[in-house]
């Protein structure tokens, strides 16, 4: 009988054994654990490469990252397709600029027809500036009144501004984790990684340009308020300059630019050096390029790294105009020698 009791007491035990080792936790194996992680993973749409860049920085490995527009398209350019359309009806997370930057969004947003899309728009809470008015004025000194290159209410540009985009960081943060809670560790220490880094440039930018407080710089379009408004410097834009042949009112613009700023450095976008070679030339001065970042060269560009450096760039570009400016002194026939260039290279030159 004893025997037997102690075979019923030892069976109850290995009964009890296997029911609790069923409920403990059991360790993932390898590929368990990278199945758990892809199921944690979700596509974020962005819009172009500012949203894109820190998207990118606060998500990290969490989340899949896919920009909307193509690489090197500027955002007033942009003709959504049928597949972005299919794109946004299965996404979970929209990251944009807002202030009406993304003006194709409304019509795209409304076709994709979904009830479950998160929008995260990275301008909210941020300080802005008036955009170009019905009137024409703008919150800066403008070249001339040409529309091609108008904006809604606010000038959207925020991202030029380090500080300002430490505000748009702090969103796409807030927004992700409200998406994804399970994540909050991970995006908080991400974007505050990435404020760091802007925080650094912010630095940068005051450790070079303090010297030149006041100062005006002449860049292509009304990409600059917020920059200048950061760092006390004024801006003038040369909205309606034409990539290709000028008109005379156009060089004259530039012109007058020119001599209100006493600038001997005309900042450019990427890729429209060249409509100014033969008119710097004239005026004795340099051309050097100011990026908007609103598109990069192909779609490996599209990452903090780019845009930390282009930011950079910006900055010593920038920099170096002025101090060039402060070293060299003004030209007093900059006018007279511009009818030549016009008769040169406009047909309407001829007849001034």
């Amino acid at each position: 009988m004893a025997i037997q009791a102690h075979l019923k007491c030892w069976g109850l035990l290995v009964i009890l054994g296997v029911f609790l080792g069923s409920c403990a936790p059991q360790a993932q194996s390898p590929q368990e654990q990278e199945t758990s992680q892809a199921a944690a993973q979700f596509t974020i749409v962005t819009t172009f490469l500012p949203i894109t860049a820190f998207t990118k920085a606060v998500a990290g490995d969490r989340a899949t990252v896919e920009q909307l527009l193509p690489a090197n398209m500027d955002p007033h350019d942009f003709q959504a397709r049928p597949e972005d359309v299919r794109l946004l009806s299965t996404t979970r997370v929209l990251v944009k600029n807002g202030l009406e930057m993304e003006t194709f969004l409304d019509k795209l947003i409304a076709n994709a027809a979904n009830p479950n899309l998160k929008i995260i728009d990275t301008s909210a809470g941020v300080t802005t500036l008036a955009g170009k008015k019905d009137d024409h004025e703008h919150h800066h000194d403008h070249a001339h009144d040409d529309d091609s290159h108008s904006h809604g209410e606010f000038n959207p540009h925020i991202w030029l501004d380090p500080q300002r985009a430490m505000q748009q960081v702090k969103n796409i943060r807030d927004g992700l984790i409200a998406v994804d809670p399970e994540g909050a560790a991970i995006y908080e220490q991400n974007s505050a990684a990435f404020i760091q880094e802007l925080q650094a440039l912010d630095a940068l930018a005051r450790e070079k340009l303090t010297p030149f407080v006041g100062k005006t710089f002449v860049v292509y379009h009304d990409v600059a308020p917020y920059f200048a408004e950061r760092y006390n410097l004024k801006t003038i834009y040369l909205v309606g300059i034409p990539s290709v042949n000028p008109s005379p009112a156009d060089v004259q613009r530039v012109i007058q630019a020119v001599q209100q700023s006493d600038l001997k450095t005309l900042l450019t976008e990427p890729g429209q050096e060249q409509v100014f070679e033969s008119l710097a030339q004239d005026l004795g001065v340099q051309v050097s390029v100011f990026d908007p970042l609103e598109r990069a060269p192909t779609a490996a560009d599209l990452t903090p790294t780019y845009f930390l450096q282009r930011m950079e760039q910006n900055i010593r570009n920038l920099a170096e105009a002025f101090g060039a400016q402060q070293r060299a002194y003004r030209r007093p026939d900059s006018i007279a020698v511009v009818g030549s260039w016009m008769r040169r290279n406009t047909p309407l030159g001829a007849a001034l």
